[in-house]
């Protein structure tokens, strides 16, 4: 059901991976415990991308939308490795979005509803973090002021980023 929900919110997106309307939608490669592999073609370039829903969403008494955790590679180099949080609402640029994994932090900086790490150095440590942990943990806060909290699983994401690699050669 994730997998689906995943390629219905890529099939209707253009601004993550591309801003072009010619853009193919994305297919669904493989699946490794809570992540799912996809591919997309856009304009000449591949795309191909490990996503995931988030498992707990917090507060529980509001409409949070899809969440999802995403990193990206580029077949042309334009991005490799490049993570982003999607969230089914408008985000507040300030405070921003923070992340965990285990005793590390990274702010993100938004657009919209989605949120990125400001570095490749900082994307890169990211990643390593992320497959070295167990979950990841997520503060927000919505254009409306609401604070929100996520849960994502990171079982899964190194056999998913390692097909990624595969995919996008």
């Amino acid at each position: 059901m994730v997998r689906l929900k995943i390629f219905a919110i890529f099939a209707a997106l253009s601004g993550f991976v591309v801003t072009n309307a010619h853009a193919a939608d994305p297919k669904a490669v493989a699946n490794f415990k809570d992540w799912s592999v996809f591919v997309r073609d856009a304009d000449g370039d591949k795309i191909c991308f490990a996503a995931t829903e988030a498992q707990d969403k917090s507060p529980k008494s509001v409409n949070h939308g899809d969440i999802f955790f995403l990193v990206a590679s580029w077949k042309s180099g334009a991005a490799t490795n490049q993570p982003s949080l999607m969230t089914g609402y408008t985000m507040n640029a300030k405070p921003e979005p923070t992340l965990r994994v285990g005793s590390d932090k990274w702010e993100m900086y938004t657009s919209e509803n989605e949120a990125f790490i400001e570095s490749a150095n900082e994307e890169a440590r990211l990643v390593r973090a992320m497959k070295r942990g167990a979950d990841m943990r997520i503060s927000a806060v919505s254009g409306r002021g609401t604070a929100t909290s996520y849960v994502i699983s990171l079982r899964g994401i190194t056999a998913a980023l390692d097909r990624v690699a595969r995919e996008c050669r």
